[in-house]
């Protein structure tokens, strides 16, 4: 049974998740302060975390950002459509989708679900990889781990799978809505820069000369692609 932890303050809120995500077969927890909620979701191992912006003694944006420096786990924040700037430091800090209060039941289920089938479906691509090589970087995929000159390489989630998004098809373009979709999991115009942040601070970790970047390339008026002439 998946495991889904609700860091909110609302109970009204937690109520009506905890009846309509036990009718999906999921099992819940629950946390109504920012602390508690960090400490729940680092020391157990959750398939979801459904994460309130605004909570007592720490702020969602502050808990997904700690979180991702320990965890990998999915993350879908409740943000009130006031909180547009703190939606945006969300999806930079690792979040994988966001939803707006107040927000349909069915609407929050079907993106509870399709972040469900991404973790599965990016579990199941694990299985059938191994490891992609080129010029001094190593990324093996199994173990989420990226070595660059025999110096392991420390990646948030995303930028783990940006780079292996690309790496894993060298020469292809990709543009930036394009990658906003496949990685994050949603089409939504204006969040493109969300993009090129995790792409400037992946090459920041893994290029020599941001200037003349050697692996991630810019491709002018589309978007990026990884560097065909290096991939083994």
């Amino acid at each position: 049974m998946k495991q889904i932890l609700i860091i909110e303050d609302d109970p009204e809120i937690i109520k009506l998740l905890e009846i309509h995500l036990t009718d999906l077969i999921y099992s819940t927890s629950k946390a109504m302060d920012g602390e508690v909620g960090l400490r729940m979701a680092l020391e157990n191992d959750y398939d979801l975390i459904l994460l309130d912006l605004t909570l007592p003694t720490l702020d969602g944006v502050t808990i997904c950002k700690r979180l991702r420096e320990k965890k990998n786990t999915p993350i879908i924040m409740l943000t009130a459509k006031s909180e547009e700037i703190d939606r945006v430091l969300g999806l930079e800090m690792g979040a994988d989708d966001y939803i707006t209060k107040p927000f349909s039941i069915r609407e929050l289920l079907a993106r509870v679900k399709a972040v469900m089938r991404r973790t599965d479906s990016t579990k199941m691509d694990k299985q059938n990889s191994s490891a992609i090589s080129a010029e001094g970087l190593l990324i093996d995929i199994d173990r989420r781990k990226v070595v660059l000159d025999d110096k392991k390489v420390e990646l948030s989630p995303k930028e783990f799978e940006l780079l292996v998004l690309m790496a894993s098809n060298p020469g292809r373009n990709y543009s930036r809505t394009e990658l906003l979709d496949m990685i994050w999991g949603y089409n939504f115009e204006g969040y493109e820069h969300t993009v090129n942040s995790h792409i400037n601070r992946l090459r920041a970790k893994i290029e020599s000369d941001m200037a003349n970047p050697t692996y991630i390339l810019t491709t002018w008026g589309v978007g990026y692609k990884f560097n065909e002439d290096i991939a083994v």
